[in-house]
């Protein structure tokens, strides 16, 4: 099953639009765990068990398994989540940008050492920085296109004087990867929840990419507002869908014996924050 596939058969089979983040921070597991780095597997274990009926996707954040030496324990993780819930896509959080020989170990780590489902790139060195990862025909690859921090108005925000109608940076990443750069039909966006107007705008240009939206929880995106921007479909077909990703709102919902079933209590209420109209219109 090709990526895009699987990902509107979880939404289907879920009745959801959650990604859930896995960034584990060992300094905030639960007390009974506090600050032990070997307990990073048990703990994204425990969310996946709590929260794999009601994920879209998951999404490992790669470096905060790799600021721990902790490789070994993701590549653990990846084999559990196909094996416990392998109706739910894996991206992996990568953020890669770069190209040739590089980008295409880059490509085999994702998808060959980790197994993960999608990426997550960085596309400003061009297609150069994409290609290798469309070797991969199965898989995905989300570009960063709005992304959610101040900061990106440093780049995706300037307008492009060269380029005919004048477009800003990010308005032309999404009509290259809905148009051009989308080979195989395996591209989608990354775009933050706290610009909901430019989640429209990117939409309105890439109508029909999967977009993966962070941003809901903790960093304060409004979930009925990210859905109206970015969702599209009626009450039985997605024709684009979106992955709203919310991670420590989740994970860290409370540091007791409870921690699991109070990130799976989270997890049901952002779900149900996250139900396009066209759903709620049918009961």
């Amino acid at each position: 099953m090709k990526f895009l596939e699987k990902m509107l058969a979880a939404e289907r089979q879920n009745q959801t639009l959650l990604c859930v983040g896995l960034d584990p921070e060992p300094q905030r597991f639960p007390l009974h765990w506090r600050g032990d780095a070997g307990r990073i597997f048990d703990f994204c274990a425990a969310m996946v068990d709590a929260t794999a009926d009601l994920a879209l996707a998951f999404k490992p954040q790669i470096a905060y398994f790799a600021a721990h030496r902790a490789e070994d324990q993701l590549e653990q993780l990846m084999a559990y989540m196909r094996r416990v819930a392998p109706g739910v896509p894996v991206i992996l959080d990568a953020k890669r940008g770069d190209i040739g020989s590089t980008a295409e170990q880059y490509a085999r780590e994702a998808f060959e050492r980790y197994g993960a489902d999608a990426v997550t790139l960085s596309p400003f060195m061009g297609f150069d920085s994409v290609q290798p990862y469309l070797q991969y025909p199965d898989k995905g690859a989300f570009l960063l296109c709005r992304t959610s921090n101040p900061g990106g108005d440093d780049l995706q925000n300037q307008r492009l004087a060269s380029v005919p109608g004048q477009p800003l940076l990010y308005e032309h990443v999404a009509a290259l990867a809905q148009g051009p750069w989308n080979l195989n039909g395996q591209l989608g966006l990354v775009v933050g929840a706290t610009y909901p107007e430019e989640i429209a705008r990117v939409r309105d240009i890439a109508p029909t990419l999967p977009l993966l939206i962070p941003g809901v929880g903790a960093q304060g995106g409004d979930a009925a507002t990210t859905v109206r921007a970015g969702w599209r479909g009626n009450a039985t077909t997605t024709t684009g869908s979106v992955a709203v990703n919310s991670s420590r709102a989740i994970l860290y919902a409370s540091a007791g014996e409870d921690f699991a079933q109070a990130a799976r209590a989270v997890a049901l209420s952002t779900r149900a924050a996250l139900v396009p109209e066209a759903w709620s219109r049918t009961g």
